[in-house]
């Protein structure tokens, strides 16, 4: 079993910045992507960034470089820096990763953490 869990989120002004973490544990042979996703109220959950093992990432367009994704792979932690924050950017955000365990490769969330931008 894995879990994902995540940390950091909270209310911050606009402009202001926040870091969440995410630890992933149980029984995991190797974790290959690694991300973060968000979901705002009355919207589908999407993409933020991603970092694959090797360190590759990619992030929404819609970022504009605000954000840096970040791991530890020896320690299958994935973290997001947030800078100038804006009200948009207000959502639950979720961690995810693509894990491969003794058993089998499967995708994982964590319980989500809810960042909040507002004055």
């Amino acid at each position: 079993q894995v879990q994902l869990v995540e940390s950091g989120g909270g209310l911050v002004r606009p402009g202001g910045s926040l870091r969440l973490s995410c630890a992933a544990s149980g029984s995991i042979f190797r974790a290959n992507v690694m991300g973060w996703y968000r979901q705002a109220p009355g919207k589908e959950r999407e993409l933020v960034a991603r970092i694959s093992s090797a360190g590759a990432t990619n992030y929404a367009d819609s970022l504009e470089d605000r954000f840096t994704i970040s791991r530890d792979s020896a320690k299958s932690t994935v973290a997001l820096q947030m800078n100038s924050l804006k009200p948009e950017d207000t959502a639950v955000y979720y961690c995810y990763g693509d894990i491969t365990t003794f058993r089998r490769r499967d995708d994982y969330w964590g319980q989500g953490t809810q960042v909040t931008v507002a004055s």
